[in-house]
């Protein structure tokens, strides 16, 4: 079968977008399978997890996502994700800024503050979050557990210069977390920025993370080594947070490309 879909990046952190009613033909105990296949980078069109939208409206939202890791897992939230398919809601209704996505961890509410070409830019409203843990150990080092809707382990560091993705691989499958966990690293620059680098619980090293640079910001400010507003400096350029009655997130998504997946096996996946 063919699976139509649209590509996205949230600063380097790519999706691949599918109208939920093109894929329930496959049958719902195939979207695991189709997630591995579509995300390959080598044998397939390649992306950090791919997504289902739904845009029948419901009470109190407007559109809902379903995400799909790149190893086929089903993560309650992405920032950045989310970020892409209300870009995709913002294509499909011009004169519309306010924008209700129901996801994994509940109804997110983004504002369009810019658009040219193919770029947008919201500003994300995370929720309040959680910090389950100011001061963990984990694997031998020290870390901060906060809740932004999907787990994350935030661990400061002075440099990156060791191996990080190892250290997140460890971590993210520590049986201290029975359904894994996300993992940053973060470096403070200054009062109000800090580095970071990201291990995402499913598809491990990304180039950003919407929510992990929020668990990021939510542990610093907890620590008191940072203090709102905060820009997190990523592999992928810098994302705005602000902590206002919650946390907003502001940040880019860009239409990359729309084709089809064509594949033999998916329909006997």
């Amino acid at each position: 079968m063919n699976i139509p879909f649209v590509k996205l990046h949230g600063a380097k952190n790519d999706f691949l977008l599918t109208p939920l009613e093109d894929a329930l033909r496959a049958g719902e105990e195939a979207y695991p399978a189709i997630a591995v296949a579509i995300c390959d980078r080598f044998t397939g069109v390649g992306a950090d997890g791919w997504m289902l939208v739904d845009r029948t409206p419901g009470r109190g939202f407007d559109a809902s996502i379903r995400l799909f890791n790149s190893d086929g897992s089903e993560p309650e939230l992405s920032g950045n994700g989310t970020r892409c398919a209300a870009a995709l809601l913002a294509r499909e209704n011009p004169h519309l800024t306010e924008f209700r996505i129901r996801t994994g961890a509940g109804i997110k509410h983004l504002r369009l503050l810019a658009h040219s070409g193919f770029e947008y830019m919201f500003e994300m409203n995370m929720g309040e979050p959680r910090v389950v843990e100011l001061r963990a150990t984990v694997q031998g080092r020290d870390a901060v557990l906060v809740d932004v809707g999907n787990p994350q382990c935030v661990m400061p560091v002075e440099n990156f210069d060791f191996d990080w993705r190892a250290v997140g691989a460890a971590v993210e499958h520590d049986l201290g977390f029975p359904n894994r966990t996300n993992v940053s690293f973060v470096r403070p620059v200054d009062r109000h920025t800090v580095e970071v680098r990201f291990w995402e619980r499913g598809a491990g090293e990304t180039n950003s993370s919407g929510t992990g640079s929020t668990g990021a910001a939510a542990a610093g400010l907890a620590r008191g080594i940072v203090a709102s507003p905060v820009t997190v400096v990523t592999p992928a350029g810098p994302l705005a947070i602000r902590f206002e009655n919650g946390v907003f997130l502001s940040g880019p998504a860009e239409f990359v490309a729309e084709g089809f997946y064509m594949h033999g096996k998916i329909g006997s996946l």
